[in-house]
C-alpha cells in the first residue's frame, strides 16, 4: 500500500503565502482617490425618476427588476456631475438591453421631465453595442460599435462586466472590460446626474428580469492626471449627420467650413464682409445693432417646400437675429432684412424687442416673429451657452421647437393665420409666408450670433 506524505502545515501555509504575495506583485496597486456613489447599503444619495421599476440593494448590489406597463425606470444620482471618471461594474440577463447615464436631465419643459441624455449602453444581444454611446431621448445613437469588432467581444455574457467612462470637456471615452469601446466629441449636454436604467419590456418579455450594479465610483478632481489615452479614432459630431439622421435623410445644410450652398440675400455671391466661419462656428459679427446694415442676411441657394430644420444658435448679452422660412429674396428690394417667415433669436431678458410686437410676447425668443408668441415656460439656456431650433412645416402645418420643446403651431394659410398678418407689421405685404416654397435666411441684424449643426430634411407631399 503506498502512503501519500503530507506538507507541514507551517510549510503548506508558506506556500499558499508565497502564491498569495506573487499573485500580488502582478497586480499594480490602484491609487486613484475613488469616491463611491453607493455605500453597498442603502440608495442614499439616489432617487428614481421615469418608470417604476424596482430597485434594492442586495448583497452589496443595486438590483433593479422589470416591470410590466411602465416606461424606462432610471435610479438617479442627487448630485449633478461636469466632467469625472465613472467606474462600475454590471450583470445583465441576456434578454435584456439596459445602459448608464450620465449628464443627464429631467425637466418639467421636456416631455414632462422625461429623463434625456447620453446613455453609455448595455446590449447583451447580438449587436453587441455594450459601451457605445447612444442619446436617449434625443437624437438617438452617436456612437455604435459597428466599426469595433475587439470591443464587441469583450462583454460576457451572464456574468460581471466593468465599464469605464470618461467624460471630460466635450470628449467622453468608454471601455469595456478594459477594451476600449467609444470615443466621441459633443458638447450637447456639459452636466446632469448619472443614472441606472432598466429599460421598459413587453407583454411577451418576462417581468422580473433583473439587472445588478455594484462598485460604482467617480473621480472629478485632477482628472487629465488619471485619463486614459484611447487608441481609437473619434466621432466628432459638430456639422455632422448622427447615425440616426443618416438613416431619416437629413443633409447637412452647411459643411462647417466653407460658404457652399448659401449666398447674401442681395447678392451672387457670399458676403465678403459681416460674416465669419471659424472653428466649425458661423458667426455673424456686430455692427450696431441695425438690421442688415453689414454683410447683410444670407440664404440658402436652394429653395424649400416642406421641411425640418435644426439649427444650433448661441446669442451674446443683448443680441437680435433670426432664423427665416419661406424666404422670397426678390421682395423688400429697399432697406432691412428679407422678407419671409421668422423664428426669432433674441435675448429677452435684455432687448428691448422682447415687449414689442403686433401680438403681445410675440417677438421673445422662438416666437414667430410679430406673429405668435412662443411658450413662456420655454427651455432656454443662458446667453453664451448653445440652443437648439427646430422648425417642422409639413402640409402647412408648422411647428417651433426649442431644445427638444414644442413652443407654438400654427396652420400657415389658414383664416387664423391671415388674421394675425393682417394685425401684423406685414400686412403691406400680399400673401405673406403664402409661397410653396422659398429660402432659408439666417439674419444679419448687426448682434454677435453664431450658428453650427445646420441640417435640413426635405418632405415629399406623400409622407
Amino acid at each position: 500500500m503506498k502512503v501519500r506524505s503530507k506538507l507541514p502545515t507551517t510549510l503548506f501555509s508558506a506556500i499558499l503565502l508565497a502564491s498569495f504575495l506573487i499573485g500580488c506583485a502582478g497586480k499594480e496597486k490602484d491609487n486613484t482617490p475613488w469616491v463611491n456613489l453607493f455605500d453597498g447599503k442603502t440608495l442614499n444619495g439616489w432617487n428614481q425618476k421615469g418608470g417604476e421599476a424596482k430597485y434594492e440593494v442586495v448583497d452589496g448590489t443595486i438590483v433593479g427588476t422589470t416591470v410590466h406597463d411602465t416606461p424606462n425606470s432610471f435610479m438617479t444620482t442627487n448630485e449633478m456631475y461636469r466632467d469625472f471618471i465613472l467606474e462600475l461594474e454590471y450583470k445583465v440577463d441576456s434578454s435584456m438591453n439596459s445602459g448608464i447615464q450620465i449628464r443627464s436631465n429631467s425637466i418639467p419643459a421636456y416631455r414632462n421631465g422625461r429623463v434625456h441624455g447620453y446613455q453609455i449602453e448595455i446590449d447583451p444581444s447580438e449587436r453587441a453595442w455594450s459601451g457605445g454611446i447612444f442619446d436617449e431621448a434625443r437624437r438617438g445613437w452617436l456612437n455604435t460599435l459597428d466599426n469595433n469588432p475587439k470591443a464587441q467581444q469583450a462583454f460576457k455574457q451572464n456574468d460581471w462586466n466593468h465599464y469605464r467612462i470618461e467624460a471630460i470637456g466635450d470628449t467622453i471615452k468608454t471601455w469595456i472590460n478594459d477594451v476600449p469601446a467609444a470615443y466621441l466629441i459633443d458638447d450637447k449636454t456639459a452636466s446632469g446626474f448619472i443614472a441606472l436604467q432598466v429599460h421598459s419590456i413587453g407583454k411577451n418579455k418576462k417581468e422580473g428580469t433583473p439587472i445588478v450594479w455594484k462598485n460604482i465610483k467617480i473621480l472629478t478632481d485632477n482628472l487629465e492626471t488619471y485619463s486614459r489615452k484611447s487608441p481609437l479614432t473619434p466621432i466628432v459630431t459638430k456639422n455632422k449627420l448622427t447615425v440616426g439622421e443618416e438613416k431619416d435623410n437629413w443633409k447637412l445644410l452647411w459643411d462647417g467650413e466653407t460658404t457652399n450652398g448659401w449666398r447674401g440675400a442681395r447678392l451672387d455671391g457670399f458676403p465678403e464682409t459681416g460674416w465669419e466661419i471659424k472653428d466649425g462656428v458661423l458667426t455673424v459679427l456686430p455692427s450696431g445693432g441695425e438690421e442688415s446694415a453689414a454683410g447683410g442676411d444670407i440664404v440658402t441657394t436652394d429653395l424649400y417646400g416642406d421641411f425640418e430644420l435644426k439649427v444650433d444658435f448661441k446669442l451674446t448679452e443683448g443680441a437680435n437675429s433670426g432664423i427665416k422660412y419661406y424666404v422670397n429674396t426678390d421682395l423688400n428690394k429697399g432697406p432691412g432684412s428679407s422678407i419671409g417667415l421668422e423664428y426669432q433669436i433674441l435675448d429677452d431678458a435684455r432687448h428691448p424687442d422682447a415687449k414689442l410686437g403686433s401680438h403681445d410676447g410675440s417677438r421673445t425668443v422662438a416666437s414667430l416673429y410679430d406673429l405668435i408668441q412662443a411658450d413662456p415656460n420655454k427651455p432656454i439656456n443662458p446667453i453664451g451657452e448653445w440652443n437648439t431650433a427646430h422648425i417642422k412645416s409639413i402640409n402647412n402645418h408648422v411647428e417651433h421647437w426649442l431644445n427638444g420643446t414644442k413652443v407654438l403651431e400654427y396652420e400657415r394659410k389658414s383664416d387664423d393665420y391671415r388674421k394675425l398678418v393682417s394685425e401684423s407689421k406685414y400686412v403691406k405685404w400680399p400673401n405673406f409666408g403664402e409661397g410653396d416654397e422659398g429660402h432659408i435666411l439666417l439674419q444679419d441684424h448687426g448682434d454677435l450670433v453664431s450658428f453650427k449643426n445646420i441640417k435640413i430634411k426635405s418632405i415629399n407631399k406623400s409622407e
